[in-house]
């Protein structure tokens, strides 16, 4: 009999804006707008002595460009203003991205070897020879195909395709591959009018990814691994924002706790105070 696996996925991020303490400097010199809202073009960070649980180590370095903060359980915060001298958003944060990656080499490799592993199974599932009992049910607004482990199920807003222990659903434009075969695997891919989501986990591990629509950059990036790093790191990640053209504001967030919800949420509440929402 055909099981069908339905996933249920939400994700909120909780954008809030507060600052208290001295800055260090701040210089805006011109705004930028897309249709949700203005984001500055800054030439110095605005770097206060406290944000959250966040602590300012020092002073800003490099010019007024970068500022460094600790937090509870030695998670820490950096804050970049960058330039993007001719290279695109996507390219700058990357570079992050990679930088970051490298502190977590077994979440990325338990990642990478699962999505080789669907690549695998999906190629097997379609070369297997299905099975010939099948089953077709129509009513208003419902369409249901079974053929033997395979079926696909269509209701107003809502898609199931189903390949034995391996299903995707597409709900509004959000798709999620699950795969029932006790491994803990969950991928899913959507969009719509504010912007695109991307979570991929497998067993220990799991990146997300977000990025708003609009020419302005709004990205989220976070790395997990509940087993821990060498080091100790279980979360690494950033929070960037930044005018059309640049330059954007970069929060990298390293915590090795678990609960990693405080240190996005104050690192979010930086960029935000240098270049707005």
């Amino acid at each position: 009999m055909t099981r069908l696996l339905l996933i249920p996925a939400l994700c909120a991020l909780a954008l809030t804006a507060a600052c208290d303490g001295d800055g260090v400097r701040v210089s805006s010199t011109t705004t930028t707008s897309d249709e949700k809202g203005a984001l500055k073009v800054v030439d110095t960070l605005q770097c206060p002595d406290r944000q959250g649980d966040l602590t300012r180590k020092g002073t800003a370095s490099a010019n007024g460009t970068v500022c460094t903060y600790i937090g509870p359980r030695g998670a820490t915060v950096t804050l970049h203003l960058v330039s993007l001298d001719g290279t695109s958003p996507a390219q700058t944060l990357k570079a992050f991205e990679d930088s970051l990656s490298a502190t977590m080499p077994e979440a990325r490799a338990q990642l990478a070897a699962n999505a080789a592993n669907q690549t695998a199974a999906q190629a097997d599932a379609g070369a297997a020879k299905a099975d010939t009992d099948e089953a077709h049910v129509r009513m208003p607004g419902v369409s249901v195909d079974a053929k033997g482990e395979d079926a696909s199920v269509r209701m107003p807003g809502i898609r199931i395709e189903a390949k034995g222990d391996q299903a995707t659903v597409d709900i509004a434009g959000f798709k999620i591959e699950a795969d029932d075969n006790g491994e803990g695997t969950v991928d899913i891919q959507g969009g719509g009018p504010d912007g695109n989501v991307s979570i991929q986990a497998h067993d220990d591990s799991a990146e997300i990814r977000t990025n708003s629509t609009g020419a302005a950059t709004r990205s989220t990036w976070i790395l997990t691994d509940s087993r821990g790093s060498a080091e100790g790191w279980r979360v690494v990640g950033y929070e960037a924002r930044g005018p059309v053209g640049g330059p954007i504001v970069v929060a990298t967030v390293r915590s090795k706790d678990r609960d990693h919800d405080r240190a996005f949420e104050d690192a979010r509440d930086l960029v935000a105070l240098n270049v707005g929402e």
